[in-house]
């Protein structure tokens, strides 16, 4: 079995282009109900994790800043504090499944470092339940 399998398309993910905006990412982040999204570059590459607790410290941390002017503060002016790294699309699956402890989706990249989709810890869990059923059968 190879990372394809449990891959979600980059054309069924939600994530961002590192030059959004921190309104943009509040909007897209509340309408999809998610806490965390994926970061792609200008050129398609993974940079990274963008989180709701990235968000609230920039807010938090910014004099003036207020909802009103997250217009003007782009994604790469926001530190990110937790780092999601990703794995290649020829990975192993003991990789995929290190990776899935500590992080709730998995960003996979092609062999040109391109973003082309997530794996979720959710559908991990899910597979590895079916076949535990299978064997108390």
């Amino acid at each position: 079995m190879n990372v394809l399998f449990f891959l979600i398309p980059k054309s069924d993910v939600v994530y961002l282009k590192d030059t959004a905006t921190m309104r943009q990412a509040l909007e897209r982040m509340e309408y999809h109900r998610y806490s965390a999204v994926p970061l792609i570059d200008e050129q398609g590459h993974y940079v990274g994790t963008l989180t709701e607790g990235d968000l609230l410290w920039k807010l938090k941390n910014t004099p003036g800043l207020s909802f009103a002017n997250t217009h003007n503060i782009r994604l790469t002016e926001i530190e990110r504090h937790i780092q999601n790294y990703p794995i290649s699309i020829g990975a192993h699956i003991e990789n995929l499944l290190s990776r899935a402890i500590d992080q709730n989706f998995i960003p996979v990249v092609d062999d040109q470092d391109i973003f082309i989709g997530i794996v979720r810890r959710r559908e991990i869990l899910e597979y590895c339940m079916k076949h535990l059923e299978k064997r108390e059968d």
